[in-house]
Parts: C-alpha cells; structure tokens; sequence
C-alpha cells in the first residue's frame, strides 16, 4: 500500500500568486466592505504587506485601482455576452438573449454589488479607459450578432452601422449604468416587460428591412 505522505511530498508547490492579482483581490474586498470613496492605496498596501509607493508600481491612482476591479468584473460579463453571442441559436433570439443579459447584470450588480456598480457607473459617465473598451467590446458582440443575422436572411437591415446604433440607442434605458441607477425603484417586473417590448420592436426593425 502506498505511503500517504509519499503523495504529499511529491505535490508541487502552489505557484505564488501576481502581485497586482493580489491586490485586486485585496481591493476588491475593500470595495465591497467600504464602498469607492473610503478605499485606500495605503491600507489596500498594508494588508498586502507591501508599501503604497509599490502599489503604485501596478497601478498608477487608487481610480486606476478600482477601475481594474470594476475592468475584471467587466470582463467576466463580456465573456459570459460571447457566450450568448457564439451561440447556435437565431440571431434575432441572441439579440434578445444578449440585451436582457446585459441589463440583468448590471441591474443585478446595482443592488447586489452597489459599491462595484458605483465605480463602473462613474467610469462610463466620465468615459474613462475601462469604460470605452467595455464599449467597444460590445459593439463588436452587437455586430456579430447583426452580421451574422443579414447573412443568414433573418435580418433585413441595408446598412449595417445604422442597425447597431439603433441597437444601442432603442436599448440605452435598460443597458445604460446611468438609466439602471435612474430606475433603482421602479419594480423589476415592470422593467422586464418595458424592455421586452423594446426589444420586441428591435427585432421588427432588424426584420424589416427599413434601416
């Protein structure tokens, strides 16, 4: 029979973990507990065990910091879009399935997550980095979808720029941080019918060839 410590003194070593993935995690937990405007670099660095001035080596502002936290959640919610988006289904269900994601998390994060919800809603008012490539990465989901809707003959759109503009613009006040924070107490049943008409009314549009 083999020894059991045989297995354990073989084992490899744990990898230690990145720096800056350790004080996104550590940031992360700050946020949460504290809320945006009580973070601090400095204690962010001390339970790193680490000074602030090497904080700054990863991240230049206690905004960059916190941008990155709200950036790897982001990124979490783009790749669970790709998902939806490199789906087999129709492209006027992924659509659908795409835009009522998007709103859920976010609408989700607002009173799950209000502090991770705050910086991600202050980046994209103040258009900062993380924000814009957010952006552009949805767009680039968004236009997928409608790409592969014309070809396949499900959608009828003639120019493809102004399909994903409307898109964007039809959905803006179920997608949008800003309009998610606005209608914080409206109830959720409400919005869900509310939004599922508007995209109701998208897939019109995309079916009918006016755009």
């Amino acid at each position: 029979m083999r020894d059991t410590g045989e297995v354990a003194t073989n084992a490899r070593p744990r990898a230690p973990v990145a720096a800056d993935v350790r004080l996104l995690g550590i940031a992360t937990k700050h946020l949460s507990r504290l809320g945006p405007k009580r973070v601090t670099v400095v204690a962010v660095a001390a339970e790193a065990g680490m000074t602030h001035a090497n904080v700054y080596r990863y991240f230049p502002s206690k905004d960059a910091l916190l941008d990155a936290v709200a950036g790897r959640w982001l990124r979490e919610v783009e790749a669970r879009l790709a998902g939806i988006a490199d789906a087999p289904d129709p492209a006027d269900d992924k659509i659908e399935r795409l835009l009522t994601a998007l709103a859920t998390v976010q609408r989700d994060a607002l009173f799950d997550e209000p502090n991770l919800f705050a910086v991600h809603l202050d980046a994209t008012v103040s258009a900062r980095p993380i924000a814009r490539r957010h952006r552009v990465r949805l767009r680039s989901l968004v236009e997928r979808v409608v790409e592969e809707g014309i070809t396949s003959g499900i959608f009828s759109a003639r120019d493809r720029e102004r399909a994903i503009a409307y898109i964007f613009d039809a959905s803006y006040r179920f997608t949008h941080p800003l309009a998610i924070q606005h209608d914080a107490e409206v109830p959720r049943d409400l919005i869900e019918a509310r939004f599922g008409a508007v995209i109701h009314a998208i897939q019109r549009v995309l079916r009918s060839g006016i755009l």
